[in-house]
This record gives structure tokens, C-alpha cells and sequence, in this order.
């Protein structure tokens, strides 16, 4: 149910923090890590770390202590 309500979260946003993200799913960040894991793996997501900007674009996180993920599933469709 989550890794669902995950999936559907970042193919909304395209770009988030692990923040946004469990906030957004109400789940701790250690939670979602595997799950985050999972999505990479199939091929649904890309991880890229911290000096990322999330899709948010407000500049008021330290880009340098992000960790983002970017849903790339349906670019990979195409």
C-alpha cells in the first residue's frame, strides 16, 4: 500500500526530497529507504543524491543535504 502510495506521490511531484517524500506518505525516511530501493531497481526511479534540487524550487533546504529521487518510469516508456 505504500510503495504504491509512493510510486504515485513521485510520478505526481517527478522530483522529491526523502523529506517530501515521507511526509507525504506519512512514513519515516528509514521506512521508505528500501522501498526507495525497490523503485530503483525495476527501473521506476533514479536516485541522485545530495547537491540535488527537489521539484519544489523554493532554495530553502541545503542542496548539499538532500537526498532526492526523480520517477523516470514513463520517460523510459517513451
Amino acid at each position: 500500500m505504500i510503495l504504491t502510495r509512493l510510486s504515485t506521490l513521485l510520478r505526481e511531484r517527478q522530483r522529491a526530497s526523502l523529506a517530501e517524500l515521507a511526509r507525504g506518505v506519512d512514513a519515516s525516511p528509514e521506512a521508505l529507504q528500501p522501498m526507495l530501493a525497490t523503485l530503483e531497481r525495476k527501473g521506476r526511479i533514479r536516485h541522485l543524491g545530495a547537491g540535488s534540487r527537489c521539484s519544489s524550487g523554493c532554495c530553502k533546504c541545503d542542496p548539499a543535504t538532500l537526498d532526492v529521487y526523480e520517477w523516470i518510469a514513463d520517460a523510459a516508456a517513451d
